[in-house]
């Protein structure tokens, strides 16, 4: 986290800034492409995102990376724990803990809803005993908590330019639709896990099985049945996409540079399971960097023609909270 990221969104006192550094830093190593699209975000945003990230990828640690060796009630514990400590820090609004320090004083700054971390924690203990889902309704209860509570979350810190209760159904799409690509994307890591994200019914819709799953997981073979069940389950996110899409014009002219890039970089995913043919089993579909890149660029120079145009940077902010990145 730069001195400049911090002192324009007002951040102060050594610890404080240490937990919003050490969140930054979460999302850096985390999430490649979410860290990217963050970086055309103003100076003064960028640290309460990283906030909310920070948190998110925490709490997943637990569920996925906690020791190899700890069983479900251990994990189970290590979320109540974390559980009772986010409650308490959003009631007060600060935090010793040095990731939700950061959160407690984001929280508290934009008045973010309670119930979205409420929701979010419900999502991450579902993991510890659910594996598999039966329909995509189903797995919307999850995807609430995990994913579209994310976008609820973020809301307040992107900004609309209508009432945010207008904004938010489509932010919650937008949330769903990223994860929903991350399913799609590591299907065959979330088999080694022993998780099947994909509904149940569309798969045996055509024909698909855990058992046939493991098998192209093992054989490193994308069976026709598997790829027929994937190109439905893109087009079912496609239209998850096609509905967030709607929101973005609603966003702070700020924030829309950004959030139009996430929306690109991930919809790129989609584009490159596509391009192998749904042959994903075996290895993840990967954006290349000079593509990744270059989506961010065009973001920027979105940034600076609006710039140029008076408009993306409302009067009254000054150099401090522009969106260049440091």
């Amino acid at each position: 986290m730069t001195a400049r990221e911090l002192d324009a969104a007002g951040v102060h006192g050594d610890a404080l800034r240490a937990a919003y550094a050490r969140c930054r830093r979460i999302n850096a190593r985390g999430g490649a492409t979410y860290f990217l699209a963050t970086r055309l975000l103003t100076a003064r945003q960028r640290p309460a995102v990283h906030a909310l990230y920070g948190f998110a990828r925490y709490a997943d640690d637990i569920v996925d990376d906690l020791d190899a060796d700890a069983d479900a009630a251990e994990r189970a514990r290590a979320l109540d724990d974390l559980d009772t400590t986010v409650r308490r820090a959003l009631a007060t609004g600060h935090s010793d803990h040095p990731v939700l320090a950061a959160l407690a004083d984001t929280a508290a700054r934009y008045a973010i809803e309670p119930t979205h971390f409420t929701d979010f924690m419900h999502s991450m203990r579902m993991d510890l005993h659910i594996t598999e889902y039966p329909t995509l309704r189903a797995l919307r209860v999850y995807t609430h908590g995990s994913a579209a509570v994310i976008g609820l979350q973020l809301l307040p810190v992107l900004g609309t330019v209508v009432p945010r209760e207008q904004a938010a159904p489509h932010a919650a799409s937008l949330g769903v639709a990223f994860q929903l690509t991350n399913f799609l994307r590591d299907v065959g890591e979330d088999l080694d896990r022993g998780r099947v994200y994909l509904p149940l019914d569309l798969l045996a819709a055509h024909g698909v099985d855990r058992s046939l799953l493991t098998w192209c997981r093992a054989t490193g073979h994308t069976d026709h049945r598997v790829r027929a069940a994937l190109r439905e389950m893109i087009h079912i996110t496609r239209g998850i996409y096609r509905h967030a899409a709607a929101g973005i014009p609603m966003l702070d002219g700020v924030s829309r540079p950004c959030v139009r890039t996430a929306f690109i970089l991930y919809e790129a995913i989609l584009r490159r399971i596509e391009a192998v043919d749904c042959a994903v089993i075996d290895h993840r579909a990967i954006v290349p960097r000079r593509h990744r890149a270059g989506i961010a660029l065009g973001g920027l120079a979105s940034i600076v023609a609006g710039r140029v145009r008076g408009s993306a940077v409302p009067a009254g902010r000054g150099a401090a909270e522009e969106g260049v990145p440091a």
